[in-house]
């Protein structure tokens, strides 16, 4: 699977991308949801992941560009911040199209799951 990743804190990006990486998949990363975008118009890519909480566009504004862009596209959100100020970031990932969320901190293989069961929806949809 090709991913993007998108998340501004560079040791996190780098967690996330050992995982996927050691997991046979290939990844490319975003600092924020503009790059993310931009990256996401030129290249084709099977799976994004993107944290919530980012300076210069944030992940909800991000996901809902990606569904706008293209509908179907397989996203995962993450957000060490779940509920701040009373919202709850990933509830909302998930009404704005977000097929699952992951709250930080997490363990390798609740992300690897959640990889496998985006493409267990694919698979599912072309059956």
């Amino acid at each position: 699977m090709h991913i993007l990743v998108i998340e501004d804190h560079d040791p996190m990006a780098k967690i996330i991308e050992t995982i996927l990486v050691a997991a046979d998949h290939s990844v490319t990363r975003a600092a924020n949801g503009r790059s993310g975008m931009e990256l996401f118009a030129k290249q084709r890519f099977d799976l994004v992941i993107t944290d919530i909480l980012m300076p210069d566009q944030e992940g909800i504004e991000t996901i809902r560009a990606l569904v706008k862009e293209q509908p179907g596209v397989k996203i995962i959100a993450v957000s060490g911040s779940g509920r701040d100020g009373g919202m709850d970031y990933l509830r909302m990932a998930e009404a704005f199209g977000a097929m699952a969320t992951l709250q930080k901190p997490f363990q390798p293989e609740d992300l690897l799951q959640l990889v496998r069961q985006t493409r267990t929806a694919e698979a599912a949809q072309y059956q």
